[in-house]
Order: structure tokens, then sequence, then C-alpha cells
């Protein structure tokens, strides 16, 4: 007989994944009208993790809080009992938009690296990430750079866009594989990197762009060999890292390119333009081999409210909860919200209007944080959902109660309902040919945790 343990968020209630024990799988009939169906044998894609970004920003927020504070910090982000268990992670190549201002690892013009340096990262990232090591369970990061130095670059800007020049090729490719050395050095080992953040943007902070086949043309002959030079083959490299209404055109594109398909691990892709989920679909049925990574979301206004309302408010879990059960059930293998922690203002951050909110928001004047309702959205999943769990067969009977499914590696199934209707739900889960009836408050996150009795 299986057996169910609930844990639920719900609008206008304080207390978050309120637990409730005991439920059974025990009825033989369900209604037909109102069923959420799980398919044990139906298995998709494997689950690499969830993460979040060590941002300078966040990075500087957690340097500012106590000792104790910071133990609370990395508790609630990193451990797999009483916070997040975050274990799949990104970090920025020197600079981007939520640092504290521009900067890089070398002088103007050294185009043989000679002055490279990450003396900056060691004041406020790498002690973050080494605290974070010593909690999390089998920490994986992958690292993205915002642009090269403005001197490899045709408009001699760190931001703005911009093309990396053809004869810097060779000494982007070194720069970003000195990086990870050094990041070795410290103990810091990455499984990823992306060739480039959101490589067709033009930002007023730091910005880069690329064609498919450039990106394609820098991995295959510059980037993948001088890792397998210094001994990080076993680094994926990431292409696109940017919007999904294109995702599947630059797979297309970019493997294309004689040699690249084989160099290139898997696709990264942000959430900013709109659903297209049906584009992960198309990238999958096309390159079923390669990973597809949400490696970027952050509430930024355009999706129902501002950013301050959008993450202070429930909607701001229910949009994240959304976001994360239709990536998955169009084949996502890991999921990486922005900033970790952000100060009241939604930063530090330079060269852009404003900032946003974060799973936790830090205020150092009382050395206290507060975990926002999205830190919940993550949790629904992150706490209960293993790496190595595959994605499960499902159905559902509306199209406003979503749910998703997994099968943890030891057999425990996790199911993540959402009801994002305004009434309370009467729903009946069929599992292998037995039921279970659930009320789905209005409003409301439900993750069932099933397990053999």
């Amino acid at each position: 007989m299986k057996r169910a343990k609930l844990f639920t968020s719900v609008k206008g209630v304080e207390e978050m994944m309120r637990q409730q024990d005991g439920l059974m799988f025990d009825q033989t009939e369900g209604r037909g009208d109102r069923q959420l169906n799980i398919y044990p044998e139906r298995c998709y894609q494997e689950i690499l993790g969830f993460g979040a970004a060590f941002t300078e920003t966040s990075a500087y927020n957690y340097a500012k809080m106590s000792s104790k504070g910071k133990e609370k910090v990395i508790e609630a982000l990193f451990d797999k009992e009483k916070g997040l268990g975050l274990n799949y992670c990104r970090t920025h190549i020197h600079s981007c938009d939520f640092a504290l201002n521009r900067y890089t690892y070398v002088r103007e013009q050294d185009e043989k690296l000679e002055s490279f340096s990450i003396s900056r990262d060691q004041k406020y990232i790498l002690p973050f990430i080494k605290a974070a090591q010593n909690t999390a369970e089998g920490l994986e990061l992958f690292a993205s750079p915002w642009t090269p130095p403005s001197w490899m670059k045709d408009n001699n800007e760190m931001i703005h866009g911009g093309r990396l020049l053809e004869a810097y090729y060779q000494s982007w490719a070194d720069y970003m594989v000195r990086y990870v050395t050094e990041y070795a050095k410290e103990g810091i080992h990455f499984s990823g990197i992306s060739v480039q953040n959101e490589a067709m943007a033009f930002q007023t902070w730091e910005s880069c762009q690329y064609t498919a086949e450039e990106e394609a043309v820098f991995v295959h002959k510059y980037l993948k060999p001088a890792l397998k030079k210094a001994g990080f083959d076993d680094i994926g490299i990431m292409v696109w890292d940017h919007n999904r209404e294109r995702v599947y055109d630059r797979a297309r594109d970019s493997f294309a390119v004689p040699g690249a398909r084989e160099d290139i691990w898997g696709v990264a892709y942000h959430w900013y333009s709109g659903d297209h989920y049906a584009a992960l679909d198309m990238v999958h049925e096309a390159f079923p081999e390669k990973a597809l990574i949400l490696s970027e979301i952050s509430l930024g206004g355009q999706r129902g409210e501002t950013a301050q309302g959008a993450h202070s408010s429930f909607i701001g879990l229910e949009i994240w909860v959304n976001e994360l059960i239709e990536n998955f059930n169009h084949h996502m293998n890991a999921f990486v919200a922005w900033n970790m922690i952000v100060d009241e203002n939604g930063g530090p951050y330079h060269d852009r209007p404003g900032g946003c909110k974060a799973p936790i928001v830090a205020d150092d004047q009382t050395d206290t944080f507060i975990l926002e309702p999205i830190y919940y959205a993550i949790a629904h999943f992150s706490r209960f959902i293993k790496r190595g769990a595959v994605r499960l067969g499902t159905s559902v009977f509306k199209e406003e109660v979503k749910m998703a499914a997994f099968q943890n590696p030891d057999g425990e199934i996790v199911s993540v309902i959402l009801n994002r209707t305004d009434r309370v739900q009467e729903v009946w889960v069929r599992l292998e040919g037995r039921y279970m009836k659930l009320m789905l408050p209005a409003d409301s996150v439900t993750t069932c945790v099933i397990t053999e009795e």
C-alpha cells in the first residue's frame, strides 16, 4: 500500500509548507472527471539538480552578516533537510550586472594573461562558495561570462553588446580556462561552462553578442580544445544561455556547424520572453542527448506584477511553481534561479535601472533575513526531488490544475500540484490502479511524497 505525506502552501496563509501525514492510496475508484494520473512506467529526463547564482551581489550580502547569520543563510539555502538543498549552481566569470561594479581579471591589452588574478573573487565569492560546499550535498557549479574584456571586442566596451573580435578567440578561450584553473586551485571545480550569457543581448550592463555559428565555432575550434589541453575535458559546454523563444533555432544552427554537436554538452536558456515550452520539446526531439538547463529566472515586472509585488506576494510563488512544472514537463534537466541573496533595495547592482528580489532578502542593519514566497516555490521541488530522479508521465483534467511527478533513485515518488483557481478543487490522484482523494485549497501548491507503507 502506498502512503503520502503532503506539504502545502496556500495564498493568504502565513505558515508555508504545512505538513500532513498518513494519506493512503486505498481506493479502487475515483471520479474520472477529476483525475490526476501518474504513470511510473513512462520515464523521461534525469534531474540534475536545483540551484541559484553565486553573484558578487549575493556574496557581498552574505559577507556583511554575522557568523551566526551566515550559518543560518547557508542552512536555508543548502541544507537538504532544513533548507532548499541547492546543489546545481551558477556563477559569473568576472563582472556581471549584479556585481558591485565592472571588473576583469587582467590588465588592459594583456593578451598573454600574465596579470591574470582572481583576487577580486577571493574577497566575497569564493568564501561564499566554500561555505556552501561544507553543507551542500554534491554541489555542482557552472560558470557564465557576461562579456570578454573591452579590448577584445569590436565596440571596445564591456557594455552595449558588441562582438568578440576573431583575433581574440584564442585569448578569450584561454582566459576562460585560466579562470577554471585558478578556481580549481581553490578547491572549486566546475561541471559546466556556458559560452555567453544572453548571446543576443544589447544591454546597458556587461553584454556581448554571438551568432549561433560564432558560438559553435568558438566551442569547436577554441574553447573545447583549450579545456581539453588543460585537463578539463569533463566540463560540459553550453550554448545560447538566452531566452526560450529562440532556443530551438539556436540549438539547430549551432549543431549544424561541423564538429560542434559532439563538443557541446547542453543548451542553457532563460525565461524572459514568454512561454514557448514547445520549443524545448523540439530541442529534445531533435537532439535528445543534450541537457536542457534553465540557467536564469528572476521576476522583472513583465510577468503579471512589478518585481517587488510579484516577489513579495503569493503570485511570485505561483509563477515560479508554474514555470518549474511546465519546464520539467518539457524536458528541463535542471533549474537555476538568479541571485541567492539581495538587500532591501534588490541589489547592489550597477549599470541597470533597478534590482530584483531573490529567495532571500537580507537586512545587514539587523543581521536578519526574510525568506520570500519564491523561496518556498523552489522548496516544493528541491527538498524532495533528488539528483538522479527521473520525470514520470502525468496527465491532468484541466489546465488550471497542473502537476509534475518524479521518481527518486530510492523509488520514492514525488508529485507537485498547483491549483491556480480561486476555488477548492477536489481531485483524485491515480497511481498504479489506486486512488488518493485530495482537497486542494484555492491558490495553493501541494507536494506529495509517496512511499510504500
